[in-house]
């Protein structure tokens, strides 16, 4: 089925269905705010929002930004009505061809270490677990309260 998916760059009327697919698979985060993740990354030359529109409904995204040295994957999701059909590994495959074409030696990516789910995905794709820790301090207020 994933065959009859296409995948786009991200349009404005594509937002509110966006933001629905990222909070069905659980992507959202109390310190996530996807319309101003959005508006970050659309029209911006180092970042990159795709979609998979399947007839008009997204039901897949990836955000991909780079700094010059690395690339990161940020919101690949697929609806569950669409996994297991191999949308995933596409939308992988294009961030890790965006990253390619732009010479960037290496592409990361977070993944919480409750979702299980997608850890297995991304090790089927060959991606490794990193010897590195990654910190943050929250800069902004929470966008909603933690689940």
């Amino acid at each position: 089925m994933s065959d009859e998916v296409a995948l786009r760059p991200f349009a404005s009327g594509d937002r509110a269905q966006l933001v629905a697919l990222w909070t069905e698979t659980g992507l959202l985060h109390p310190t996530n705010d996807p319309n101003a993740d959005i508006d970050i990354a659309v029209g911006r030359p180092h970042a990159r929002l795709l979609v998979a529109d399947a007839g008009g409904a997204i039901v897949g995204s990836v955000l991909m930004g780079e700094d010059g040295h690395r690339a990161w994957v940020y919101y690949l999701a697929v609806a569950p009505s669409h996994r297991g059909q191999g949308l995933g590994r596409r939308l992988m495959t294009e961030a890790e061809d965006w990253a390619r074409a732009r010479g960037i030696p290496k592409l990361n990516l977070m993944v919480r270490t409750s979702n299980l789910g997608a850890s297995d995905f991304y090790t089927g794709i060959d991606y490794v677990v990193s010897d590195t820790q990654t910190f943050q301090k929250v800069l902004r207020p929470l966008s909603r309260k933690p689940d």
